[in-house]
């Protein structure tokens, strides 16, 4: 977990996550039933006092209609239009030890770069629902990755660019002995 701070990415997801609940005007019971993610879990979550997963936070986008993307971009927004290496926020699952870097400038436009770093040996599951409101392609850079869509794996090689098809239930894994880079671009829909 990273340190806390005023810009500290887990304060601004859980202040989100409790504005997008309060918004629908729902109870902690309604996002549970809706997400999967139990009351307990979410109401950590919104505290401060648990670091979502990347799972998790699949699991409450999508019970909020919204891609991951979109959820955490809306945490993240500013108006500036130029990401400086330095400031870009960085989010780790306290998990798995995944890491997404976002690498476009906050302002929210329909394009999102991220950069994401997964370790050796490590998978991470999102549901179809994170995949509705958006368009995506994965770029390996560095290593390799293993992406289940549905039924189907895709093998990918660094240099390697795989254009998602129609939401599915999906992982990214990371079959070899070091880290997995990629990049994913993001339109919204």
């Amino acid at each position: 977990m990273r340190s806390q701070s005023p810009d500290d990415p887990n304060q601004a997801i859980a202040a989100r996550i409790r504005i997008e609940r309060d918004t629908r005007g729902w109870s902690l019971a309604d996002l549970a039933e809706r997400s999967g993610v139990s009351k307990a879990m979410i109401s950590k979550i919104e505290r401060g006092d648990a670091s979502p997963t990347a799972t998790v936070l699949g699991r409450l986008s999508g019970a909020f209609g919204l891609s991951l993307s979109v959820l955490l971009a809306l945490a993240e927004r500013s108006e500036d239009r130029i990401s400086r290496h330095g400031h870009q926020p960085v989010w780790q699952d306290p998990e798995t030890g995944y890491v997404r870097r976002t690498i476009s400038p906050p302002s929210g436009d329909i394009l999102e770069l991220l950069q994401i770093s997964l370790p050796p040996g490590v998978r991470v599951p999102y549901p179809a629902a994170a995949f509705l409101f958006q368009r995506q392609q994965i770029w390996v850079l560095q290593g390799q990755l293993e992406f289940r869509e549905g039924g189907v794996t895709h093998a990918l090689q660094q240099g390697d660019c795989l254009q998602l098809g129609p939401p599915a239930d999906s992982s990214f894994f990371n079959p070899g002995a070091g880290e997995s880079v990629y990049l994913v671009a993001l339109v919204r829909r």
